[in-house]
């Protein structure tokens, strides 16, 4: 322990700048899948005409599956035994299918139904996200067993979060790019932007699962195959096994504090994107779909290019104060962000819808570069307490609980805006009761859960001693994690 009373990382827990930056690549393609679908399902409104709730369920239906692929995929990425390791294939295949895949989804045939329109894409998702779970599921239960270092944990994904971030630099100008003039419409600039978006996530995609090593792959002990084993017992045994995991998984407090808070907070900025979009639109520059786009791509990127600074700052309060306070100094300061809304989004003063963006960036910023280490440290109690090496199974409750939020998100902000009065028809001459009601949830609504958020995370048990004083005793029982 150093002077200042924190624990000073070994070398051999350091994780080499290559490898940081090549598991931030992960984070990229993985926040670029993300804030692309998510972003371009506007198209199905503005472009289409489908309704908001109806678009809102498209985003949302699909996700609800993940309840169940998830864990599962969690788990047989925790007890898959190969030449390659546990986590690496699924890493592989699954950024082709999930490149494959997207770019599929958004050829959308001219001239259909809006039935068609819903079977297409509803059908369409649910295979994208079943292959977005195989990529996405290995790729941050790796991360988890990179290094069994407290501090090094929360460099690593301050570092990850940070070139994750790169993707929402670029998604808030994907509006603007499918209306380019190049473009016929909405609807073929979605199709060829879903082509770049594809084919970047197959090539960049593929890289943690080349680079990267695996760590604690060799404490799960997976029995080797025989063939007096039948099937049908096999089978058996693996449900068992499976549902016994996700049930233990649910029983760790720590863990379940931590999903609530990340459930609240991220739940609370997605329910109410869309509604800032539509604010900046309608509000601001009176229905003019053009240059609102260029402000929300403005206000975006403002934002985005702030969090690499956030991430930085909270990475550093981490180390000095503690994660759980770094936490709720970053929480404090988002729900200012959310407050000055109300003044920025002003249409005479068109340039202040900027202003919040840097104070906002402290709630994503903060809070995926803090959770992520937070659960890692989670994982090494749960193999304190029940010997195994779990990180599958964690990151798919803690992502499930993360893309939960965002599907009930999507779904309650397509009925949220119907419940303003919204009409798409009416362009810029929506009431001024819409109007209110959009800019009300737009700022309400996310501070009122961060504020809970903060009061979720207050007893967090595990500290800096605390992580320390497991990492001792998991290193009696089994050894240390050679590198």
């Amino acid at each position: 322990m150093s002077e200042a009373g924190h624990y000073t990382t070994k070398p051999e827990d350091k994780v080499s700048l290559f490898h940081k930056l090549v598991y931030g690549l992960g984070a990229f393609v993985n926040n670029l899948l993300a804030a692309a679908i998510g972003g371009m399902m506007i198209v199905l409104n503005l472009g289409l005409g489908i309704d908001p709730a109806v678009v809102g369920l498209l985003g949302s239906l699909p996700r609800l599956t993940d309840a169940i692929t998830d864990p599962l995929m969690g788990f047989i990425s925790d007890n898959t035994k190969s030449r390659w390791g546990r986590r690496r294939p699924f890493i592989f295949a699954g950024a082709i299918l999930s490149g494959v895949i997207f770019i599929a989804l958004w050829q959308l045939p001219l001239g259909k139904s809006h039935d068609f329109y819903f079977w297409y894409f509803l059908v369409g998702s649910f295979l994208f996200y079943l292959a977005y779970t195989i990529f996405a599921t290995p790729w941050v239960a790796l991360g988890y067993e990179l290094t069994p270092d407290y501090h090094e944990r929360t460099r690593l994904m301050g570092l990850q979060n940070a070139m994750g971030q790169m993707a929402y630099v670029v998604s808030p100008w994907f509006l603007m790019i499918m209306q380019a003039s190049m473009f016929k419409d909405m609807i073929e600039g979605a199709a060829y932007l879903s082509i770049g978006i594809g084919v970047f996530t197959i090539l960049i995609g593929i890289l943690p699962a080349i680079f990267l090593v695996e760590k604690f792959a060799s404490i799960n002990k997976v029995k080797e195959k025989t063939e007096k084993e039948a099937i049908g017992p096999k089978v058996i045994k693996g449900m068992k096994d499976f549902f016994s995991g996700f049930i233990e998984t649910l029983k760790v407090s720590a863990f379940l504090k931590l999903c609530l808070a990340t459930f609240l907070v991220f739940n609370g900025f997605i329910l109410i994107s869309s509604f800032q979009s539509y604010v900046i639109i309608y509000y601001v520059f009176g229905g003019d779909t053009k240059l609102g786009a260029e402000y929300v791509g403005w206000s975006g990127t403002v934002g985005s290019i702030s969090t690499f600074i956030v991430i930085a700052l909270v990475t550093w309060m981490a180390t000095k104060l503690g994660k759980r306070k770094a936490f709720f100094i970053a929480m404090a300061v988002s729900i200012v962000g959310y407050a000055l809304k109300w003044p920025c989004y002003n249409p005479d003063i068109p340039w202040l819808v900027v202003l919040p963006a840097p104070l906002l960036a402290f709630g994503l910023g903060g809070l995926f570069t803090l959770m992520s280490a937070m659960v890692a440290d989670v994982v090494d109690l749960d193999e304190l307490n029940t010997n195994q090496r779990r990180e599958g199974m964690f990151a798919s409750i803690f992502w499930w609980v993360v893309k939960l939020g965002m599907a009930l998100a999507l779904a309650g902000g397509g009925y949220l805006l119907n419940f303003t009065g919204f009409d798409v028809a009416l362009k810029g001459a929506q009431t001024e009761n819409t109007l209110f009601l959009m800019r009300l949830f737009d700022v309400v609504i996310p501070i009122v859960s961060t504020l809970i958020a903060i009061w979720a995370v207050k007893s967090f048990p595990i500290t800096e001693e605390k992580a320390h004083e497991i990492r001792a005793e998991l290193e009696k029982r089994r050894g240390a994690v050679n590198a």
